[in-house]
């Protein structure tokens, strides 16, 4: 082998391994550290007034709540909206990171997923007509006309309790319809979730409806991780919603939603 071959052979090899130490080199700037990560997190696409699409953008109460949280606690996120059905397989499955889709923490859901605090309290509510005076509450129900929708929890607490109120139920395919009975006086109340009808009542101001009583079936939204996993997360959540609680962001945010 003439030197010139050799020489060849030499320097190609020391190209070779400069290549293979600059791969190594842009792998590890991308960062596998906590410090720089950043969390992949999805919310409910559809489901106003917690996330919703306006104009091109995200927004809605937990989109806002989740905006103010990271800036809180210094850490960088990617919004990720999608359908509510994909989101605690794509958490199981190392998908994502996390998610605020207005999950309700149940027992059944911790066995697959760790939970924040609390950060919503929903349930159902009594919505009557803005001039009824003779309901105030679940005791006020005795012999009163429901609007509900098949399939809602609504629905399924009417049904639950008809015999024990006497109840008269009307069934309707969608809110609107079910919101109309009630403001027309066709019926003396309907059942409803109730951030979905808060947010109802908030935006339109032309709406005769009002919400009475305390809310039924009282239960906690959560902001979930797969079990065991993003625990960092989890904490960097919750102490940025303590702040925001103590001074004061998480009413504003809520309250640009959900009508007193």
């Amino acid at each position: 082998m003439n030197k010139r071959s050799l020489l060849s052979i030499l320097l190609a090899s020391v190209m070779s391994i400069g290549l293979m130490t600059g791969c190594g080199a842009s792998k590890s700037d991308t960062g596998s550290g906590e410090g720089n990560k950043k969390y992949v997190i999805a919310c409910d696409s559809k489901f106003a007034p917690f996330s919703f699409e306006d104009n091109g953008k995200y927004k809605g109460i937990d989109v806002e709540l989740l905006d103010a949280i990271s800036k809180e606690e210094n850490f960088e996120y990617e919004l990720k909206p999608m359908d509510f059905n994909g989101i605690i397989p794509g958490l199981t499955a190392n998908q994502l990171d996390g998610a605020i889709a207005a999950i309700t923490i149940t027992d059944e859901r911790k066995q697959t997923l760790d939970f924040s605090d609390g950060y919503f309290v929903s349930g159902l509510s009594i919505v009557t007509n803005k001039d009824n005076t003779s309901i105030n509450g679940v005791n006020d129900l005795n012999g009163k006309s429901v609007s509900i929708k098949k399939g809602t929890a609504g629905a399924k607490f009417a049904e639950d309790n008809e015999s024990k109120y006497g109840l008269k139920l009307n069934y309707f395919e969608d809110s609107p319809s079910m919101f109309q009975a009630v403001e027309n006086g066709n019926t003396d109340f309907l059942m409803e979730d109730y951030p979905v009808i808060a947010y109802k009542i908030k935006v339109d101001s032309g709406a005769k409806l009002k919400i009475v009583g305390d809310k039924l079936d009282a239960v906690n939204y959560g902001f979930a991780v797969k079990k065991g996993e993003n625990q960092d997360l989890l904490k960097k959540f919750n102490e940025g919603l303590k702040k925001l609680k103590d001074d004061g962001k998480y009413d504003q945010i809520v309250g640009q939603y959900i009508g007193k």
